[in-house]
């Protein structure tokens, strides 16, 4: 996906072919389902928030800067209507569970290695199904699609500190609950 070329679909639109949209649907399609998918908390409700990100998008394309990568931004389309969707179904607030945690560079150095190790045996999928969408987000982004926490900031429209902030949160609630499973089965360590 992080290869596609928008600017000459992007042309073919401006003067008005009706099949370049199409086009840029067929090659994003696969790639917007995905992220949705993972996104989303309700899964049956992704083919549906999948058409308002297009619905968006055709609104929106002729506000895309071709300066800037295409994918960064349909990731900017498709969080802000996850979020959207959510906004309008649920209407209530999640309060987060106050965790006792380690602070300091060298826990989150630790943190950050241990996250990597369980990501890679896919034991944290699950557990990031637990996360609240802002964190989930920014999990994803981060991790599934290699982001930087500048370019997410930039992607959410959100100040780098909140981004950091999510980052370090969703980290310790992650390691909480992969540690409470791990526990559940008697293991002691986060790398078999």
């Amino acid at each position: 996906m992080k290869d596609i070329n928008i600017v000459p679909l992007i042309i073919r639109m401006r003067e008005g072919d009706t099949e370049a949209f199409q086009e840029l649907y067929h090659a994003t399609k696969d790639y917007t389902y995905r992220l949705i998918y993972f996104l989303a908390t309700n899964k049956q409700d992704t083919a549906d928030i999948m058409s308002e990100v297009y619905l968006e998008l055709f609104r929106v394309w002729e506000k895309y800067d071709p300066e800037q990568p295409f994918h960064a931004w349909l990731n900017g389309i498709i969080v802000r209507q996850v979020r959207n969707w959510k906004r309008g179904i649920w209407r209530k607030f999640r309060l987060l569970e106050r965790v006792k945690s380690h602070s300091g560079e060298e826990s989150s150095i630790c943190l950050e290695g241990q996250f990597d190790a369980i990501y890679a045996q896919m034991e944290v999928l699950p557990a990031v199904e637990q996360l609240s969408l802002k964190l989930k987000e920014v999990i994803v982004l981060r991790y599934m699609h290699d982001y930087s926490l500048q370019e997410i900031a930039s992607m959410l429209n959100i100040p780098i500190g909140t981004v950091k902030s999510r980052h370090h949160l969703a980290l310790k609630q992650l390691r909480r609950y992969v540690g409470e499973q791990i526990e559940e089965r008697g293991e002691t360590s986060y790398v078999h």
